[in-house]
């Protein structure tokens, strides 16, 4: 498994009505976790795109626990739980700072060849990055 987690301050254009982090808005977390979690491993969304290859979700879910407000520093751990296929699936827990953990979830994504709609393997250097991980 790898993890990396980043830090994320809550600003007003996230929020709803009630002051809470609006659900879609999780979504985009994710997206920023995942590229993150990638690029600490070297790997960037951009040097895929650059490669013909593209990464669009398959597959989301969320369960929302406790509220993100407004101005809350929170941390959004994203984890690889396994070496990619075709699919790579990342997993999440946000936490404000108090620690208390108020969504978990999951995205998985698939690897395309942009040109030609299809799906296609993980590139050899991706899964390459994160084999030291999975065998310990």
């Amino acid at each position: 498994m790898y993890s990396h987690a980043i830090t994320y301050r809550v600003c007003y254009a996230d929020t709803d009505k009630m002051g809470y982090v609006y659900y879609g808005n999780y979504a985009r977390l994710y997206e920023i976790a995942r590229v993150e979690t990638l690029r600490s491993l070297g790997v960037s969304y951009k040097d895929l795109e650059d490669n013909g290859i593209g990464l669009p979700v398959f597959e989301h879910s969320s369960t929302f626990l406790a509220p993100g407000l407004y101005d809350d520093e929170l941390t959004v751990i994203c984890q690889v739980d396994h070496l990619p296929t075709a699919k790579i699936q990342f997993s999440y827990r946000i936490k404000n700072a108090d620690g208390l953990l108020i969504n978990e979830g999951k995205t998985t994504l698939v690897f395309m060849n942009m040109l030609q709609k299809k799906v296609v393997k993980a590139p050899e250097w991706i899964v390459n990055a994160l084999k030291p991980y999975f065998n310990r």
